[in-house]
């Protein structure tokens, strides 16, 4: 085999995604699931399609955002009833403007989650005492929770790297999402939103994308060329690469997962997604 014969080397790429969210409702799509039952649906629809995780939301029984332990708990239940591990199940510890960080880092002492995403400007507001959060931080990696950090600029990605550098962020867990054009004009992300965060970054731990709009595919795409990985779903956007109104999250997941075949980078099962994820906490 001549070396233009060869494969590339990839590693393969994970499929995250994020099907509700925590501020819309089934007013926004019927096809947002909002209940553990409609969670674990969508949840095996998306694992068909190609996802290898889940960021998961739960609401009360009104619909509303919530970190009620144990509501999580039933939606994980739920979703491991029906898939058993054949996907990672990632808890958001998202404030949404009604949670305090003390409160947000207690769900997850509580819940110990296989995975959690933190926002880092929720969780260490500037000029807030770093101790608490050094803590939590070391405690997250320590329990071998695998962490994805929530960065919404490449100002909070160098933020992130001076906290590491310090020792306040363990260097052995964290992996990172980059949220692209969060404070876009209508939220609607480019795929070159993502050249600032490459530009900060050092380093090579996972990270991966999200964004907002009808380019999350290409956006998505984009990474994945990179050597990112991908968030999908309706939390972040409803519609298909051509505009259209998707027909639900399996549908997000599979624009993502065709643009990966097109560039010949296979798709991470659970099993590898944790393999490629457990490498960076220092407990695993």
């Amino acid at each position: 085999m001549s070396i233009s014969d060869q494969a590339p080397d990839w590693t393969p790429l994970i499929v995250a995604v994020a099907p509700n969210g925590a501020r819309k409702t089934k007013t926004d799509h019927p096809a947002l699931p909002m209940t553990a039952p409609e969670i674990a649906a969508a949840a095996e629809d998306c694992l068909a399609a190609g996802a290898a995780m889940i960021h998961l939301h739960v609401r009360d029984g009104e619909g509303r955002h919530t970190l009620s332990v144990e509501a999580y708990r039933e939606a994980i239940g739920a979703l491991r009833d029906r898939l058993g591990d054949n996907l990672i199940i990632q808890a958001t510890s998202e404030a949404v403007g009604v949670y305090e960080p003390e409160q947000q880092m207690t769900m997850v002492r509580e819940l110990k989650p296989e995975a959690v995403s933190l926002a880092l400007r929720e969780l260490l507001p500037a000029g807030a005492d770093q101790g608490p959060f050094a803590d939590f931080a070391h405690w997250v990696a320590q329990e071998a929770i695998m962490a994805q950090w929530i960065l919404y600029s490449a100002d909070d990605l160098r933020r992130f790297q001076d906290l590491r550098a310090q020792g306040v962020i363990p260097d052995d867990n964290a992996a990172r999402l980059y949220v692209l054009g969060r404070y876009s004009v209508g939220q609607r992300s480019e795929p070159a939103d993502l050249l600032a965060f490459l530009a900060a970054a050092s380093g090579d731990d996972p990270w991966a994308i999200c964004a907002f709009g009808p380019k999350e595919a290409a956006a998505a795409l984009t990474a994945a060329a990179l050597g990112g990985h991908v968030r999908v779903g309706f939390e972040n956007n409803l519609q298909l690469p051509d505009g259209t109104l998707a027909p639900d999250n399996a549908a997000s997941v599979a624009a993502a997962a065709a643009g990966a075949r097109a560039i010949g980078r296979p798709l991470a099962d659970a099993a590898q997604a944790r393999a490629i994820l457990r490498t960076q906490v220092g407990a695993a």
